[in-house]
């Protein structure tokens, strides 16, 4: 917890923005302390209010914004600002490209310390809205009340959209989101209308009581969609008449599923999956290839940049199809079925065993004979038997979470020595702290940032290490 600040010391004057934090908040500096802006843009002159403080540092949001910055631009959304999504939509898209570059910049060199002299520009997305494949929605009977709403009707507090930042009983109704293709808003809207004709309770996050609790709806690039309602407490009937409608009113929907989760989390991968209506699974498909995404897979959220992700990673690995390749935190086996037909052989180890029975039905559909897959916390399958046992590898590629990896398992990789490690991460921070580990044994040859989330401040980056 912060200190608290005197009335008179909360409000700065003039204050320049001058650079962009890991978060996406606006850096500027008053006196000896460095402030950090929710929504502030480096260019900007704004007055500031101060909302916590620090030591060395303090927090802030925007009173009044008195020259702006040039890449401001007007957001497009209505929610833009209480929603916790799409925290940069009112930057121009390539001023976004240019602070995610200059933040991976920062990391590598700074806490890696990596040469980033030949880093490659970064890849921007062709798509800056709809881009999404997944979304997960939530059902509250305590409606997030913003200014236009407490001006009118507040006797419906029934809400269907997402958790207002730092709320975890509080849910934003939305009525248009851009993250995600038709018929994403169609459904959710309708949904929400039905439920509230029909009295069918919503959620109360507090008291944990309520019929209906979340609504995850998946796309994919063949058109499919997937629509999973997550009820709590329904009443006698009250599945069939909502799930019913969902099935009447979108016919095109490939799998229709429900879930009845009575414990105190939304988590669904301990849950049990009922069908009510197709297949428990949609296809998602990649040079050809078929990938089986179900309600608990695993599967790279912006569908048309993952595969320029893969082909990046692909390109970077440089198989010519002689390459015993392993490839670590693999997930349901995307990247290893990707490279397969240009390796001699792909090994897979994932710590998600559901994930890994994905990855070997993803090879089976696709007639793909040469991967193995393993399920395992890495460090204690990555053993000296088990890589006696698989082969030394060529190729080593990881994609590991935003934690980056085990200490154990960088040590692990060092006392491998293959050829080439391709490393692809979502946190460029914990990236450039295990590059330091590996400069032991490799050396930084290519450096590639990839843009997955435009909007927000997140970003992916993709490095090539080759053996000293």
């Amino acid at each position: 917890m912060g200190r608290r600040i005197p009335q008179e010391k909360r409000s700065l004057n003039n204050v320049e923005i001058f650079d962009i934090a890991e978060e996406g908040k606006g850096v500027a500096r008053h006196d000896d302390l460095v402030l950090f802006i929710e929504k502030a843009i480096p260019g900007d002159v704004v007055n500031v209010e101060l909302q916590r403080k620090k030591k060395s540092f303090a927090e802030g949001r925007v009173t009044e914004i008195l020259s702006p910055s040039p890449y401001r631009i007007d957001p497009f959304c209505p929610h833009f600002g209480v929603c916790g999504g799409c925290k940069w939509q009112h930057m121009e898209y390539g001023a976004q490209l240019k602070f995610k570059q200059q933040s991976v910049d920062n990391a590598l060199s700074r806490i890696g310390k990596v040469d980033t002299a030949g880093m490659e520009p970064i890849l921007g997305s062709e798509q800056t809205q709809y881009y999404r494949n997944k979304l997960e929605y939530t059902f509250s009977n305590k409606r997030w009340l913003t200014n236009v709403d407490e001006a009118t009707d507040t006797n419906n507090m029934d809400a269907l959209g997402f958790h207002v930042p730092g709320r975890f009983d509080k849910i934003l109704d939305i009525e248009h989101c851009f993250l995600q293709e038709e018929p994403s808003n169609k459904l959710r809207n309708s949904i929400r209308k039905f439920a509230v004709d029909n009295q069918i309770s919503f959620y109360d996050l507090r008291m944990h009581e309520g019929a209906l609790r979340n609504l995850i709806i998946r796309t994919s690039s063949t058109g499919e969609v997937m629509v999973i309602v997550v009820f709590a407490y329904p009443e006698e009937g009250q599945v069939e008449l909502l799930m019913e409608y969902i099935a009447k009113q979108f016919p095109e929907i490939i799998s229709l599923l429900y879930i009845i989760n009575q414990k105190k989390n939304d988590t669904i991968f301990d849950q049990d999956i009922h069908i009510f209506r197709g297949r428990d699974f949609i296809y998602e498909e990649m040079e050809g290839l078929k990938f089986k995404v179900g309600p608990k897979s695993f599967y790279q959220t912006n569908s048309r940049q993952a595969y320029e992700l893969y082909k990046i990673t692909r390109d970077f690995a440089g198989l010519q199809g002689t390459e015993l390749v392993y490839d670590l935190y693999t997930g349901a086996g995307t990247i290893a079925n990707f490279v397969a037909r240009n390796a001699k052989e792909v090994v897979g180890v994932e710590y998600v065993p559901s994930a890994i029975e994905d990855a070997k039905i993803n090879s089976s559909i696709n007639n793909i004979g040469n991967t193995k897959f393993f399920a395992g916390d890495m460090k204690d399958v990555l053993t000296v038997d088990f890589i006696a046992e698989h082969g030394k590898p060529d190729v080593l590629i990881t994609d590991p979470p935003r934690a980056g990896m085990h200490p154990d398992v960088v040590k692990r990789i060092l006392e491998m020595e293959a050829e080439k490690i391709v490393y692809v991460s979502c946190n460029a921070a914990t990236q450039a702290r295990d590059l330091e580990m590996l400069n032991e044994k490799y050396r930084v040859v290519r450096i590639k940032p990839v843009d997955m989330f435009p909007q927000t401040q997140h970003v992916e980056n993709v490095v090539l290490l080759e053996l000293k």
